[in-house]
C-alpha cells in the first residue's frame, strides 16, 4: 500500500500583520519535520503543498533537510480555510490579538456556525466547497500514487482536520474537535490501498518531545 503523509505547516506569525509568514520558530520546526521524515527512512514520489507562503515554506526548508529533489507541486486546493473571513462572519469580528486561548474559542464558535450554515453561508467559500475540495484533493493524490509509492502533503490543521474527520465520517466534527489540537509541524498518515483511503494515524509529534519539547507549538 501506498502512503500519504500530511504535515502541518511551521508556526506562522500568530497576531503580526502578515499572519502567513512562517516565524523562525516555525523554521526552526521545518527542519525537525524534514530531519523526522529523514529518520523514518522514507523516500517520496510525490510531494504538494497549498499556494500559501507558510505551506510552501514549510515544504521548502523540510524537504531539504530530508535531502529529497522531489518536485514540489503546487495545489490551492490544500490551502486552509479564511479564518478572516470565518471570524468576521460568524464570531463578531474576533481579531488574532495576544489571548491566542480566546480567539481559539471563538474560532471554535466560528467553525462551528461556518459549518451550520452549509451552502447558504454568507463567507466567499461555504463549508461544503472547502470540504468538497480538500477531499477531492486527497483522493486524486492517492489515485494518482503508484504501488507502494508515498507522497508528502505541507498544509494547514483545518485542511488536515477536515480529511481525517471526513475519513472517519464525521467532517464537521473532525474540523472543530482535531483542528484545536494540531500541533505545528506534526504529522499525520493516510494509506491507500484497494479498499480506498484509510487514516493510520493523526497528529503525530514525537519529533517535538525531549530536547525538542520547548518547540511543541499549537498555533
Amino acid at each position: 500500500m501506498g502512503a500519504i503523509y500530511l504535515v502541518r505547516h511551521g508556526q506562522a506569525s500568530f497576531g503580526a500583520a502578515d499572519y502567513d509568514q512562517l516565524s523562525e520558530r516555525g523554521f526552526e520546526q521545518s527542519t525537525v519535520v524534514g530531519a523526522e521524515l529523514k529518520r523514518r527512512g522514507v523516500e517520496f514520489a510525490q510531494a504538494r503543498s497549498g499556494s500559501l507562503s507558510r505551506q510552501r515554506d514549510t515544504a521548502a526548508t523540510a524537504l531539504k533537510e530530508l535531502g529529497s529533489d522531489v518536485k514540489v507541486v503546487e495545489d490551492s486546493r490544500w490551502n486552509e480555510y479564511d479564518h478572516v473571513e470565518i471570524a468576521r462572519h460568524h464570531a463578531g469580528g474576533a481579531q488574532q490579538g495576544d489571548d491566542s486561548r480566546a480567539y481559539q474559542q471563538a474560532l471554535d464558535v466560528a467553525l462551528t456556525a461556518w459549518c451550520d450554515a452549509g451552502e447558504t453561508g454568507p463567507c466567499l467559500e461555504t463549508w461544503p466547497a472547502f470540504l468538497a475540495r480538500v477531499t477531492a484533493a486527497t483522493h486524486e493524490l492517492a489515485a494518482d500514487l503508484g504501488k507502494g509509492e508515498n507522497a508528502v502533503v505541507f498544509t494547514s490543521g483545518g485542511v488536515i482536520a477536515t480529511v481525517c474527520g471526513a475519513l472517519m465520517g464525521t467532517p464537521a466534527a473532525g474540523l472543530v474537535k482535531l483542528n484545536r489540537v494540531t500541533v505545528n509541524g506534526g504529522i499525520t498518515k493516510l494509506i491507500s490501498g484497494r479498499g480506498g483511503v484509510t487514516l493510520l494515524s493523526f497528529n503525530e509529534h514525537p519529533h517535538f518531545e525531549a530536547e525538542n519539547a520547548g518547540m511543541l507549538t499549537y498555533r
